[in-house]
C-alpha cells in the first residue's frame, strides 16, 4: 500500500491495514512504546506517522 503524497498522520485504522494488525494491536503498541501514536484533537485520537509505520514494515521484514 502506497501513501498518497503529502499525507504525515494516518488514522488507527489505515495504519493497521498497512501493517497487516489489528487496531487493538497499535493501541497495545502505543501503550507499550512500542509504536508511538500522536494524540490529536480535544479527544486525544490516535494518529501514527507514516514514516514510523514505513520503519515498522520494515523491522518486521527482516526479522
Amino acid at each position: 500500500m502506497t501513501m498518497p503524497k503529502g499525507k504525515r498522520l494516518l488514522r488507527i485504522k489505515e495504519a493497521a491495514v498497512m501493517l497487516g494488525v489489528n487496531p487493538e494491536t497499535l493501541r497495545r503498541w502505543d501503550k507499550d512504546d512500542i509504536l508511538k501514536a500522536v494524540r490529536v484533537g480535544s479527544r486525544g485520537d490516535r494518529r501514527y506517522k507514516v514514516e514510523e509505520i514505513e520503519r515498522k514494515i520494515k523491522q518486521r521484514k527482516i526479522g
